[in-house]
């Protein structure tokens, strides 16, 4: 075994032997995953048979009620529901540019899909940490396709416009002919800074992709959604991709059941954070990115390096049985950026216990410094 494999399994048995749980959750077997499954009612229908009908179509509808779209289908990954959205705007626009952000994930996390498989040129609005803004979109200075905003923009921050803006923003595409389309792996995080439903931040765009497992705790899949004819563009080309699994129907399962469970505390997440956040920005040499995050998911700055946060981390672990804050990488020398998220498990903790458990982090950090 090498040392990187072995670091990585006592990081894992570290957090699967955790008791409190700070920023993510614990980590869970699969025959915890299963149990939870088999405790899940209406588990005595046959599965579905390549996503034609059963917990894949009933999750499909869900999805479609919740957004207030016409219908929405599901992908085994959103990488390829979002490369049938795009390719989807360019054919009914006939522009093969797409309107993005360099740190979007359709740029960093994806591999350039849209480009190597579809043959799309990407189109930079703005290089700037934030959102586009509608002058930039009018300013590109070329026919645009459609326009892609990742809500929220994870890379820089988690950072989302206001209503203001994201309704001005895409009523500026379509000013210019284009499409829009929203990257919403996240969306689920975005109705209490909106003050909107997710069927009122949908009603904004043609297309809207959403993720399964990010934050509702799922197994994998996402799901795009719009109308009927997008719907039907989406299955054709999903078969053609090799998204039509003969059978889907745990992923479809789980997510159904953190549609149940899960989706519905959201807004209380992002309440209990703004009590923390202030606790964390206090630590010794921290700072909060952005400074008032919008959801319970932001960055955490801190002056160590990322190797002695994650050995802190890792400590107080296994010391103490607290996972504090896991992931962490370098953003300069002596310099780290952590990912936080304040989710279910973060509920139970005061502005107190973060600012106490947050120093001992500190002084583990510095150890191992």
């Amino acid at each position: 075994m090498s040392h990187d494999q072995s670091a990585v399994q006592r990081r894992r048995a570290a957090r699967l032997s955790s008791k409190r749980f700070l920023s993510d959750g614990p980590l869970r077997t699969m025959r915890d995953r299963l149990t939870t499954l088999a405790a899940i009612d209406g588990l005595d229908e046959v599965p579905d048979f390549y996503g034609t009908d059963g917990p894949v179509r009933r999750l499909e509808e869900r999805t479609a009620e919740l957004l207030g779209t016409e219908d929405a289908v599901f992908f085994p990954t959103g990488t390829m529901a979002q490369q049938v959205a795009l390719r989807h705007g360019a054919e009914l626009t006939g522009r093969r540019t797409v309107a993005l952000h360099p740190l979007s994930h359709l740029e960093q996390h994806e591999r350039q899909a849209y480009n190597q498989l579809t043959g799309l040129r990407a189109l930079w609005p703005t290089t700037e940490q934030r959102q586009p803004t509608p002058a930039e979109i009018a300013e590109l200075g070329e026919p645009l396709g459609t326009l892609a905003v990742e809500l929220p923009l994870r890379d820089p921050g988690y950072l989302l416009p206001s209503w203001t803006e994201l309704v001005e923003l895409t009523e500026a595409a379509r000013a210019v002919g284009a499409r829009v389309h929203f990257d919403g792996a996240r969306l689920w995080n975005t109705t209490t800074h909106f003050g909107r439903s997710l069927a009122e931040i949908a009603a904004l765009a043609d297309s809207t992709y959403v993720s399964f497992y990010k934050d509702l705790g799922g197994i994998s899949g996402a799901a795009l959604a719009g109308t009927s004819a997008l719907a039907g563009y989406a299955r054709a080309w999903r078969h053609r991709m090799g998204g039509d699994l003969f059978q889907q129907w745990p992923a479809a399962v789980a997510a159904l059941h953190g549609l149940d469970t899960v989706l519905p505390h959201i807004p209380r997440y992002a309440e209990h954070a703004a009590t923390l956040i202030p606790a964390l920005a206090a630590l010794p040499g921290a700072r909060i990115n952005p400074a008032a995050p919008p959801t319970h998911e932001f960055q955490l700055w801190l002056p160590h390096s990322a190797e002695a946060l994650r050995a802190a981390n890792l400590a107080l672990a296994e010391q103490e049985g607290t996972w504090f804050i896991g992931y962490w990488s370098d953003a300069a020398p002596g310099l780290a950026m952590g990912e936080v998220t304040l989710g279910a498990p973060a509920l139970h903790w005061t502005p107190d216990e973060v600012t106490r458990v947050g120093h001992r982090f500190l002084e583990l950090a510095a150890a191992h410094g």
